[in-house]
């Protein structure tokens, strides 16, 4: 039998579940690198996904802690969207997909793993990254670590905001 080893995905695994809701409480902490907030709006921000898909799976959440998509205010609607055109650029300068994923998952039954805070996926996409690995081993490979994925995005959010673009 081959092994493919990830040891730093352990941690991932193994750690205690947070008992409060992720996003509000790691907009509030103060340390945006240490809870992966790649950039931040006025009703909204973004922030890698823990436990991604893809390299690159960013999430776009309201501050205001909401589950429902229609009762979201307009302004925080306006502003994720906002949000996820920026990261799109931003993910399209720096990881170059060949698409992406996006979508809302409203409701435990519906797939969300946090149902009480609405936020939206952003899955970066590569002809060929749905592979034997996933379906047979049920296994997803992520060749990139979340501190350099961090590092790009960042670099490429600043890059937009500046007028400066790949």
């Amino acid at each position: 039998m081959e092994r493919l080893w990830a040891p730093w995905r352990l941690q991932y695994v193994t750690q205690e579940k947070p008992s409060g809701c992720i996003f509000c409480e790691k907009p509030k902490a103060g340390d945006d690198q240490a809870n992966l907030i790649v950039h931040r709006g006025q009703w909204a921000f973004v922030m890698l996904n823990t436990f991604p898909y893809n390299n690159g799976h960013l999430m776009v959440a309201p501050y205001a802690h909401l589950a429902d998509l229609e009762v979201l205010p307009a302004e925080t609607l306006h502003d994720m969207m906002d949000l996820a055109q920026l990261a799109i650029r931003a993910l399209k300068a720096k990881f170059r997909p060949d698409g992406l994923n996006l979508g809302l998952n409203l409701g435990a039954a519906a797939g969300a793993g946090i149902k009480d805070h609405l936020h939206l996926h952003l899955v970066p996409r590569w002809v060929g990254d749905t592979n034997f690995m996933p379906v047979i081993g049920d296994v997803r490979v992520i060749p990139q670590s979340l501190e350099e994925s961090y590092r790009l995005l960042r670099e490429a959010f600043a890059e937009l905001e500046s007028g400066k673009e790949d």
